[in-house]
């Protein structure tokens, strides 16, 4: 099979710990631990979250004034390649040397009159404080939403629109090479209005979710997993009454809703993207890719499914 792997940038580098890049190696080697066996049997494409990265780099760039401030889609850059070569040297570590593994610094267009630049959902960095957020509010202007019982900063997230450098992901997919790409959504661009095809930057965060399963359908890919630190989609989350989905057709999945900036891109992501192509979509734990590729955990939505199943049920 030819599957498309997003790993979530919390499950590279979950809540609460040291933004250290020992601890970050740590979590890339758990994860290539999980994906080296798959690459034996399959065509396997991994793409990444980056939120706690690009927002770590935001702050080191504190230290410039405001106007020398590297923009969003440089530092969504520079955590493509810090985040792909951790995961090729781990990878590496554990497949046979001839295996191939490449990291390609992907371009992705928006639309600038996209809502979401009006409307910034994206959390990004670590988490604060109320007192802490609402100080740094007033220092640097950066816009503030809750986070479970804390606050992270949010940028927009605007809807992907074309991945440029599909062809070449292709060629060197179709030659063996485990394919690194599209890390954090992709570097966020776009033409300016009036301009003969000038690319330029986006100050903003593409969804990773989204923009891994615009790469998947254009790949082709049979099978879609969104690897976070959760080990399924749960129904009632945070309650008494909570379960985890295990089997399900999109419409079913559809019909819940799940918060913005977490569950709720991931859960419209695989409906599309089993709606839109008739393969499996699946969300679940890092650890579990491989039982998962097995369609034994996790939650596999599928239009083929007549009705929502239950772990344990």
């Amino acid at each position: 099979m030819r599957v498309v792997i997003a790993l979530g940038g919390n499950a590279l580098l979950k809540r609460g710990e040291a933004m250290t890049a020992g601890v970050q190696r740590q979590n890339i080697k758990i994860a290539a631990e999980a994906i080296a066996p798959l690459v034996a049997e399959h065509q396997v494409v991994i793409t990444h979250g980056n939120g706690p990265q690009v927002g770590l780099l935001a702050l080191q760039g504190a230290a410039y004034k405001p106007d020398e401030a590297y923009p969003l889609d440089v530092l969504g850059a520079e955590t493509e390649g810090m985040i792909g070569y951790m995961l090729e040297q781990e990878l590496g570590n554990l497949l046979p040397f001839e295996v191939p593994l490449a990291t390609l610094l992907t371009m992705v267009e928006v639309d600038g009159a996209d809502p979401g630049f009006q409307n910034p959902t994206k959390f990004v960095g670590p988490v604060y404080e109320a007192d802490a957020a609402a100080k740094i509010h007033q220092e640097k202007g950066w816009i503030f939403k809750q986070d479970g019982n804390k606050w992270r900063r949010v940028v927009p997230s605007p809807v992907p629109k074309r991945i440029f450098e599909i062809r070449p992901i292709r060629w060197l997919l179709d030659k063996g090479t485990v394919m690194i790409c599209a890390g954090g959504g992709g570097i966020p661009t776009m033409y300016e209005r009036g301009a003969d095809r000038k690319l330029g930057g986006v100050e903003a965060v593409i969804d990773k979710d989204l923009c891994s399963e615009l790469l998947a359908r254009e790949l082709e890919a049979d099978l879609f997993i969104m690897a976070t630190d959760a080990e399924a989609v749960y129904t009632d989350w945070g309650t008494a009454d909570q379960k985890a989905i295990f089997k399900t057709p999109p419409d079913d999945l559809s019909a819940y809703s799940f918060p913005a900036g977490s569950m709720g891109p991931k859960v419209e992501a695989a409906c599309h993207f089993a709606k839109t192509t008739g393969h499996s979509a699946a969300i679940g734990a890092l650890a579990d890719i491989p039982a998962i590729v097995r369609a034994e955990r996790g939650t596999i939505i599928n239009s083929s499914f007549p009705e929502m199943t239950w772990h344990g049920v």
